[in-house]
């Protein structure tokens, strides 16, 4: 093949955007050839309190998850010490060495998409397409049904609220003692 004909890799990153601090992502991370990894209990479970533990310690906040069969959707808040490089690169790396040992299966694509959230948008409609995705594709007929979703942040059932009224928030005042 030509060299100068070959594929390069699109950048999907902002290119003067610093990925650290606090700031909110909207993050997307497929399974690996879009495998139906994501629909069995143990699987989630063992993903999800992974995603908690590296959570916690790099300054994350999960405001929204959900565990479609072949992705992941998160709505993450970080803290003054948070870097969502650094927090997907070992999230994937430990989740997908696990897995493989247990599977025998690579578990994610390489790379993932990620949305920085901007201070106009409002962070319950990104909540509400995040946890409404089960009900857009017919497995619910109410995302509270769907068992691989959630916040650690807010009840399921607070979020049904906040949706209802569809009020934007102040995602620091979250966070203040």
């Amino acid at each position: 093949m030509d060299t100068d004909k070959q594929f390069k890799r699109r950048r999907t990153r902002l290119k003067d955007f610093v990925y650290q601090g606090e700031h909110t992502y909207f993050i997307t991370i497929c399974a690996n050839d879009k495998q139906l990894y994501f629909n069995n209990d143990q699987a989630v479970s063992d993903i999800l309190s992974q995603l908690k533990l590296e959570a916690e310690k790099v300054g994350f906040s999960i405001f929204a998850y959900c565990f479609m069969p072949d992705h992941l959707h998160l709505l993450l808040i970080g803290n003054e010490e948070a870097n969502l490089i650094d927090f997907i690169k070992i999230f994937k790396q430990k989740t997908g060495f696990y897995f493989k040992q247990k599977n025998k299966v690579t578990l994610w694509h390489k790379g993932y998409y990620e949305h920085v959230v901007r201070k106009r948008e409002n962070i319950i409609d990104i909540a509400a397409y995040i946890l409404e995705n089960p009900v857009r594709k017919k497995m619910v007929d109410d995302f509270r049904k769907y068992p691989y979703l959630g916040s650690l942040v807010f009840e399921v059932n607070e979020f049904y609220d906040l949706f209802s009224q569809r009020k934007n928030i102040d995602v620091n005042s979250l966070f203040r003692a």
